[in-house]
């Protein structure tokens, strides 16, 4: 049974930077697609970022492109948010498959309905 537990959510001003973090567990040895959701009231949810298990195939949304960088150890998904806006402002979450294509998790071409596992979700607030 897979877990997924967020923290690092903060209220930061603009500019600033924040890390978020995603234990996981319960998935064993298996290839997987880990990614990075936020959704901010009365927003659709956004897909934000993804890494597939060799840590180098990764994919991020334009929205913050350039911005984010996305990394997990053996245990833990992190997503690094840099010059940080207030619409970046928004309940984060991440989700894991146990997917073994690779193309499709870096494509960005998947919902969250195609996620099996979710976390409670970390608030970030940008002012």
């Amino acid at each position: 049974h897979v877990q997924l537990v967020e923290s690092g959510g903060d209220s930061v001003q603009a500019g600033g930077s924040l890390t978020l973090s995603c234990v996981a567990s319960g998935f064993g040895e298996r290839d997987y697609c880990t990614a990075w959701f936020r959704q901010a009231p009365g927003k659709e949810r956004e897909a934000v970022a993804s890494i597939f298990t060799d840590g180098d195939s990764t994919y991020f949304a334009d929205s913050v492109k350039g911005r984010a960088t996305i990394s997990h150890d053996d245990t833990t998904l992190y997503l690094q948010m840099n010059r940080l806006k207030p619409e970046d402002t928004a309940m984060y979450y991440c989700a894991l498959d146990l997917a073994p294509d690779l193309t499709w998790c870096v494509s960005g071409r998947w919902t969250g309905e195609d996620f099996g596992s979710w976390g409670q979700g970390t608030q970030v607030t940008v002012s």
